[in-house]
């Protein structure tokens, strides 16, 4: 039975037409692929086969009743036409663009011999130089000692003191004169 009749029915009939071709769209732009991913790729063959499966409900088994207009559907297969179409452009701006980058400076075509004396361009001390340690952004925080036994870590008037396990810990400065030594862990 076939339930597409322009006539009686305009608005039901052109809506089974748009939903059968969304339909095809969407599995046509899933099996393609158009510079999809794999998971999206699959997604619009999915929802494709969805739109052709109810668009074939509505035009052959369908017997009359309720049925839903669901007019959003049609903003789906636009939306992953642009998508596609957006993402196969970066992508082929993304390969002409490492070729334009490859013939500024080819590895392999033949060098001037080294000039000594060339002029040469000034020093300068702020220039990164290749294989120089990057500082950090933020000095790294200072590591924190154990406190002494029965005391807090901060003791006011006395200077640090070097952990005695700790070989790599700074030495105190001398005490200066008139000024009581403080005393020396014991190792």
């Amino acid at each position: 039975m076939n339930n597409l009749d322009f006539s009686a029915e305009p608005l039901f009939s052109w809506y089974v037409v748009l939903l059968a071709l969304s339909g095809i769209l969407m599995v046509v732009l899933g099996a393609v692929g158009g510079g999809l991913k794999v998971g999206l790729r699959i997604l619009n063959v999915l929802i494709g086969l969805g739109f052709l499966g109810y668009a074939y409900y509505l035009a052959f088994v369908f017997e009359g009743g309720t049925y839903y207009l669901f007019f959003k559907v049609f903003i789906l297969p636009v939306a992953m036409i642009v998508y596609s179409v957006k993402t196969m452009a970066e992508r082929s701006r993304a390969k002409r663009q490492p070729a334009a980058q490859a013939a500024a400076f080819n590895p392999n075509a033949p060098q001037a011999p080294y000039d000594p004396n060339a002029p040469q361009p000034p020093y300068n001390p702020n220039a990164p130089h290749p294989g120089a340690p990057v500082p950090p952004a933020v000095p790294p925080a200072a590591p924190q000692a154990a406190p002494p036994q029965g005391g807090s870590p901060y003791q006011p008037g006395l200077p640090p003191q070097p952990v005695a396990d700790n070989p790599y810990a700074q030495p105190a400065p001398p005490a200066q004169p008139g000024q009581p030594q403080p005393p020396h862990p014991v190792g």
